[in-house]
């Protein structure tokens, strides 16, 4: 008889769970809930929302819809429940128990949509460190079920024994994850120190996920990142080299994509890739137009940057997708800012004259009379800046350029 291996392809069915208390907008925040499940892979079968004060705590939705959530589960063989909060350990295990259906909660689904995105190092490492400081509270339940096989005396002590060693094998991996990531981030620091040292400017671009950011960077410096309709679709940062129209050479680095409520443990993990916006020139906040939530994205990616320290940092709103918006002159007021199509090109070369004139002046006129004997001066300026008049004279080469500012001061000792 000859095994053969076969894999299950089918999606996952699932059902939302949310408790309305008025704090935010329960359907939008389902809606959004729905679009994570359809990236994660499961087929959403049914949304329940409860309107009560505040959560149970056994059971955060209440026995009564407990049973209905059941009941349905059984008739439609449901997998998957999905509830859009951060559920306690005790919660969690409630429900499993009441319904008999696996649960997850809005902070998990996340975390697996990062765990299947992540390409590089770093990312990885971020997204274990995030995984396992969610999952360590979450033993308890697992060490208690462990101390109970048997029923009898002797049973005790080896589940207890296992979940302490889980417990401190996990504590272990924390620690050597946050020992990589504070390398990575020195690394970081110092290639940033570089920049400044060489005079090259960043621009950071940043904002909701699924907003075009990647669509956006591929457009302006055909960086090749993957683009998809999916939320958090790329997970990794990436840098590019962008020319602007005056010549000047920055570098243009895009950044992980934000979520309403976006799980602490991410925001932590992340922290060292988000303060690329942070050290960054100028931020390129982008938007989708086309989002009737648009004005409330803007909102959670500024009160981000506020968070980071960006503030009095110059900020561009990028309202992309505009040529899909219903309606342009709704639009939010949200001062400086562009409207674009990153994937027609429409506006691109507004945008660009945008992110030059809000960048601070870098360049300026300067004359050079440079002696013969120092000639590779004048190479340096013939590469660096816009050559308007060159003359040899007796004493020396006559240059009259626009120039980095940083180049002027090293060599300011042949300015006329």
């Amino acid at each position: 008889m000859e095994l053969v291996e076969t894999h299950n392809e089918e999606p996952e069915k699932a059902v939302l769970v949310s408790v309305d208390t008025g704090i935010f907008d329960a359907e939008d925040s389902l809606d959004e809930l729905e679009e994570l499940a359809r990236t994660a892979g499961a087929v959403v079968c049914a949304r329940v929302i409860q309107k009560r004060d505040k959560p149970d705590t056994a059971t955060y939705i209440g026995s009564g819809r407990i049973q209905e959530i059941k009941e349905f589960s059984e008739n439609n063989d449901i997998d998957l429940l999905i509830f859009d909060c951060e559920l306690s350990p005790s919660q969690q295990r409630n429900i499993e128990n009441e319904t008999d259906v696996r649960v997850i909660d809005r902070t998990m689904l996340i975390l697996d949509i990062f765990a299947a995105r992540a390409r590089s190092g770093e990312g990885k490492i971020q997204v274990e460190l995030a995984q396992l400081k969610y999952s360590l509270p979450r033993l308890g339940g697992k060490g208690a079920e462990l101390s109970r096989l048997g029923g009898g005396i002797g049973t005790r002590g080896p589940g207890e024994s296992k979940l302490e060693s889980d417990r401190r094998h996990i504590r272990r991996r924390i620690q050597n994850l946050e020992e990589e990531l504070a390398e990575i981030a020195k690394r970081r620091e110092q290639l940033r120190h570089r920049r400044e040292k060489d005079g090259v400017e960043t621009v950071a671009i940043i904002g909701y996920t699924n907003a075009g950011k990647s669509t956006l960077m591929n457009a302006l410096t055909q960086a090749g990142v993957l683009a998809e309709n999916k939320l958090f679709a790329t997970l990794d940062p990436t840098s590019r080299a962008l020319t602007l129209p005056d010549g000047r050479e920055i570098m243009l680095i895009d950044t992980v994509g934000l979520i309403r409520r976006l799980p602490h443990h991410l925001v932590e993990a992340f922290k060292s890739t988000l303060e690329e916006a942070a050290n960054a020139t100028l931020i390129l906040n982008v938007c989708d137009a086309s989002d009737p939530h648009c004005g409330e994205h803007l909102n959670v990616t500024f009160n981000l940057l506020n968070a980071l320290g960006c503030n009095g940092k110059p900020i561009v709103s990028v309202m992309n997708k505009c040529d899909k918006a219903d309606n342009l002159y709704a639009l939010p007021n949200v001062g400086k800012f562009c409207m674009i199509s990153a994937l027609t090109g429409e506006g691109l070369a507004q945008l660009l004259a945008t992110i030059q004139i809000s960048l601070p002046p870098t360049r300026r006129k300067a004359e050079f009379l440079i002696p013969y004997t120092d000639g590779g001066v004048a190479a340096k300026i013939r590469e660096d800046g816009v050559i308007l008049k060159e003359e040899y004279r007796a004493d020396g080469v006559y240059i009259k350029a626009v120039c980095n500012v940083i180049l002027i001061e090293k060599n300011k000792q042949y300015l006329i």
